[in-house]
Formats: C-alpha cells, sequence, structure tokens
C-alpha cells in the first residue's frame, strides 16, 4: 500500500509582515519549527524586530527589506523568510546581488520553493540578478550562512537549522558561494608553546601598547574600530567601509552584557593598529526564554548574571592593518585575552567564529592558537541570469602587507 506524507498535499499561501499580528507569527515560527529541539536557543524577539526596524537599522538608509509568512491550507503558520537589498553591496558583485535571510520552514520542499520564489520575484521587480543567503540584514557577524554540520548549540547571533534545510537551497538552485568555519579553543589546554613566545616577545616591546574598551573613552574607540576596519579589510571582495554611526548603535545594543574587559586594541607609537572583539555567549541564558523577554525576563536575566552562568565566550571579530601582519600582533592580542580569562576561570572556553574559506589567515591562525573544529556554515548564492565563469567569492591575497609596503 502506498504512503503518502500529508505535507506534499498541502496548499500554501504567503502573507506579508505588515502588523502586529503578522510581526508576532514571524517569531512564533522559529518557535514551532524548534519546539522539541534541545540544542536550539531562541534569539531575542526584540533583537529580530529590531532588524527590521528602520529608525534601529542603519542598513536602511542605503537600502530596504520586507518579509513574509507562509501559512498551510488550515491557517497555520508553516515558515517564514525576509528579502533585502544593501545598495552599497548590491552593485559592487559580477551581478548586483541581493539578500534573502530569517528563513523557516516545516519540512516539505513545496513550502520552501514558495518561500525562494517570493524572495526571487521581490528581487528581480528591484533590478537584482542573484541572491545570497542565508544572510542578515546587516553585518556578518550575526545570523550568517546555514549550518550544515555541528549540530550542537549555537552560541549568541550564530544559525542554527534543521540539517533537511540544506537539501532545500540545493535543490531550489543555490551554489555555495563561501564556506564558514567556526572553531572552539579549550582554554583549560595551555596555548602551544611557540605561539605564547611570539605574544611575550612582541608585547614587551615599547614601541607596542594595548588598552581594553573602556565606555569613558568610547568615541575614540569607535573611531579607532573604524580606521582599524576601514584599513584591515580594504582586501575583501566587495568591501565597503565602516561607518562611526554603526559602531555606535551595535555598543548601545551590546552594552547591557558586554564586559569592556573582554575587547582589546593594539596600538604602534599611538597609531591603531589592531582589534580583537569577545562577548560573553549569553545564549547560555537566552535559552531561558525562548524569545521573550518582558520586565519578569529582564529580572530574570539579572538574577541569572548573578549566579556567573557564562563559561563560554566568542570572538566576533579580529583586524589587523596590513601593514602589521606577520609582526605577531595578534599573539599578543591573545595574550592579553588569555590575562582577562585567568581573571575569569568560570569561562572555559572561546569560540573563535567564523572565518571564511576566502580568508585562509585568520584560518591559520586559528590552527596556530589550538583552535579544534566546531561548526560548518555555508552561505549561498542562487543566480537568477547566467551564473558568471568565477561563482564564488574571491580569496584574499596572502601577501597584503607587501602590498601596502609597495604602495609607501
Amino acid at each position: 500500500m502506498l504512503k503518502f506524507s500529508f505535507l506534499h498535499l498541502m496548499e500554501y499561501r504567503l502573507i506579508s509582515v505588515d502588523d502586529k499580528r503578522s510581526r508576532n507569527l514571524f517569531h512564533d515560527v522559529m518557535r514551532m519549527i524548534y519546539k522539541n529541539d534541545k540544542n536550539f536557543v531562541c534569539p531575542p524577539d526584540d533583537m529580530i524586530e529590531g532588524i527590521f526596524t528602520p529608525s534601529k537599522n542603519i542598513f536602511f538608509s542605503h537600502g530596504e527589506a520586507t518579509r513574509w509568512i507562509l501559512l498551510d491550507e488550515s491557517g497555520n503558520i508553516a515558515g517564514r523568510v525576509a528579502a533585502f537589498i544593501n545598495n552599497k553591496k548590491a552593485y559592487t558583485f559580477q551581478v548586483p546581488t541581493g539578500g534573502m535571510g530569517f528563513f523557516e520552514c516545516v519540512n516539505d520542499y513545496k513550502a520552501a520553493e514558495k518561500l525562494f520564489e517570493v524572495c526571487r520575484s521581490w528581487l528581480m521587480e528591484r533590478g537584482m540578478q542573484a541572491m545570497d543567503g542565508p544572510i542578515n540584514f546587516g553585518e556578518n557577524d550575526n545570523f550568517w550562512g546555514l549550518l550544515v554540520d555541528g549540530f550542537i548549540p549555537q552560541s549568541f547571533g550564530m544559525n542554527y537549522n534543521p540539517p533537511y534545510y540544506q537539501d532545500f537551497f540545493e535543490k531550489y538552485g543555490f551554489t555555495l558561494y563561501f564556506e564558514q568555519v567556526t572553531n572552539l579553543l579549550d582554554l583549560k589546554k595551555p596555548f602551544p608553546e611557540r605561539f605564547w613566545r611570539i605574544a611575550d616577545w612582541v608585547r614587551q616591546k615599547p614601541e607596542y601598547s594595548f588598552r581594553h574598551f573602556s565606555y569613558n573613552d568610547s568615541e575614540k574607540f569607535v573611531s579607532d574600530f573604524v580606521e582599524i576596519y576601514n584599513d584591515a579589510w580594504q582586501f575583501h571582495e566587495n568591501f565597503t567601509p565602516s561607518e562611526p554611526e554603526a559602531i555606535r548603535r551595535v555598543l548601545a545594543d551590546l552594552k547591557s552584557f558586554m564586559i569592556p574587559e573582554f575587547i582589546w586594541f593594539a596600538y604602534h607609537e599611538g597609531e591603531p593598529i589592531a582589534f580583537e572583539v569577545m562577548l560573553p555567549d549569553i545564549n547560555q541564558m537566552l535559552r531561558h526564554f525562548n524569545g521573550k523577554i518582558n520586565i519578569w525576563g529582564k529580572l530574570k536575566v539579572g538574577i541569572l548574571g548573578k549566579k556567573r552562568i557564562f563559561t563560554r565566550a566568542r570572538i566576533t571579530i579580529m583586524g589587523v592593518k596590513p601593514h602589521y601582519q606577520k609582526s605577531g600582533i595578534e599573539s599578543a592580542l591573545f595574550w592579553h585575552m588569555d590575562s582577562v580569562m585567568k581573571k575569569n576561570p568560570q569561562y572555559t572556553e572561546v569560540e573563535l567564529s567564523w572565518v571564511g574559506d576566502f580568508n585562509p589567515k585568520m584560518r591559520m591562525l586559528h590552527e596556530a592558537v589550538g583552535g579544534t573544529f566546531s561548526k560548518r556554515h555555508l552561505t549561498y548564492r542562487k543566480y537568477f541570469v547566467q551564473a558568471p565563469e568565477t561563482g564564488r567569492s574571491t580569496i584574499i591575497p596572502v601577501n597584503t602587507r607587501e602590498k601596502i609596503i609597495g604602495k609607501e
């Protein structure tokens, strides 16, 4: 006797997210998809909503975004998705490229196809010839890429999804644009001796100095961050400069749980040359709230925080000006990070996330400090036109320091 899946006989319809009810349903989709998944930690509804609020997301000043919910024929939520265009990035690729993300879907390709199609149509209407996904309408340190290896509890800001999503993306015609690997640093194990010798040698040089972040000098650190970032990332494909206002907004969002001593800057004779940003993994706390933090939830946050429940931190970004790469400055930054962690012995591991396959230098650094593989995400691209011969993200040259010195 033949057996048929009821889902495959289902008819689906899309509705736009444009009022309070539909916004609430957009967030409820995650709780429906992952209700029996113990590895999943629901991000705060308010945080996700902020991404789609023009007054809170600076990307709306040079872009646009929209989103949809998918309902089955009984009116039950079956999926969700968002599409967006960052005009500062879209036209720097070989073809104009938009984005899609915040994809969630029941295990039925017919439903997934409907969600992909509405994104493609919306983007094509606005002149796009390709879409990347799943990505964020914002910086790539949060909600970026599809998890394909390492289905474990994710750290804050890292995408988590069921394994069957990969089949959906590839069946629709998405192809790999770049791979992202996250490594884990076990703080109970010593750093490799050679790495430590380099760090000790560099940090004692009088021309170098190191400072951790302070809100009292936040404007200086914002300026230093932007200067370093815009120099360090200049060789990345489709580079667009960082904006001070965007950094100020991030700092405001992070203030409630950020630890200033976890963020370090390096200077050469007063010139800002490198930084490292590390944050506590607040998913260890958020797992108790299922995405909803009301006034009682905030009280609970305070109680949990006093219990020192955080045992893991995440390095979200590092940057070194090309002129100072290969100088060992990265080792010295890790030395200061390790010194701080020794004062906070409840932390037992640091996640080094995430590094694309287009950045071989940073991958080598993760290996040098003793990082071990933790998980893998993929960023896909779907072309609406003939795909270029080079359909992958370009590799950052290893000799960027030599290029800079050559110019000087």
